[in-house]
Formats: structure tokens, C-alpha cells, sequence
């Protein structure tokens, strides 16, 4: 049972943001809420070391804190700020984290290249009746909710927490 919880909160959670993200342009604090409220939860039953759970934590508050400046300068966005430092909490102070940063960062900047680029098409698009959402073709933001998710599930099989419950089931 808490292999299920291990193999489906973060990849669940993060799936949640990106449709929310793709569709409304938002990101419901209840998916960071759930990532940060599942995690102590999760790893203190899984018997991870106490110094181990604090690595987590740290790298946690380490891309909080990078993702306030990115706030602060109106970079970012408050929600997916919320997502990516929740989700990094669940990857620790190792490999795994840089990863899932670096892979957000690359897929990002794809993501807003290619969004930009469908909005000089938004007019031929909308007149030829496309499914697109409208949220992709008229806001002024680019969704980076989706990015997070896909680095996350990219990222996800090397983290020390999908790792340790896969071990546990041998």
C-alpha cells in the first residue's frame, strides 16, 4: 500500500497541474498542498533516515528560495513556482534533483518557443476550427505546469524515494 502511494502521488499530482495549467492557466494550490502534506507522511512510514528526509527538505527549500527570486522578478509564476518546489522536495539534495530541474528548464524553453510560435498562427488557428485551447492561443503566459510534469515523470525513476519502494518489493 505505501509503494502505491510512492509510485502515484508525485506522477498524479503533477499530471493534475499540467491539465489545470494546459486548460485554465493555473495551478490549484491543493496539488502543491498534496505533495508537501503526502511527503513527510510518506517517507516517515517508508522508514527513510531522518537525515536523508532533511536532504529532502533542503533541496525543497533551496528551489522555494530561487523560485521566489524568479517570482520576484516576474519570471515565474506563483503556482508553478508552488509545483516545482513541492515536486523538487520529492527528488532530495542529489542527482535526481538536477535532473528534474535541468529537464524542466530545457522543456520549458521548448514549451514557450513552440507556444509562441502557434500564437502568430492564433487568427488561421481559430478560423480553421483547430482544438486548441484558448487558453494557449490568448493568454499572455505560457503554461510551464506543463514542463514541471513532463521533467517530473522523466526524473522520477531516478529519485531516491521511487527507488528505495522499488527495492522494498523485492
Amino acid at each position: 500500500m505505501l509503494e502505491a502511494a510512492i509510485f502515484l502521488t508525485l506522477p498524479l499530482c503533477l499530471a493534475m497541474a499540467a491539465f489545470s495549467d494546459l486548460f485554465t492557466m493555473t495551478i490549484p494550490n491543493r496539488v502543491s498542498l498534496i505533495l508537501i502534506a503526502a511527503f513527510p507522511i510518506i517517507t516517515l512510514l517508508s522508514g527513510m533516515p531522518l537525515a536523508a528526509i532533511g536532504m529532502h527538505l533542503l533541496a525543497g527549500f533551496i528551489v522555494f528560495l530561487a523560485c521566489f527570486v524568479l517570482f520576484a522578478l516576474n519570471v515565474m509564476g506563483g503556482g508553478d513556482a508552488k509545483l516545482l518546489s513541492a515536486a523538487a522536495m520529492w527528488f532530495g539534495f542529489n542527482q535526481s534533483l538536477l535532473l528534474f530541474v535541468t529537464t524542466v528548464g530545457l522543456l520549458g524553453g521548448l514549451l514557450a518557443f513552440l507556444i509562441l510560435l502557434l500564437r502568430t498562427q492564433t487568427n488561421t488557428i481559430l478560423a480553421i476550427g483547430l482544438p486548441v485551447p484558448n487558453s494557449l492561443l490568448l493568454a499572455k503566459k505560457i503554461p510551464y505546469g506543463i514542463a514541471i510534469a513532463i521533467g517530473g515523470f522523466m526524473a522520477f525513476p531516478s529519485s531516491p524515494i521511487l527507488n528505495g519502494a522499488l527495492e522494498s518489493l523485492k
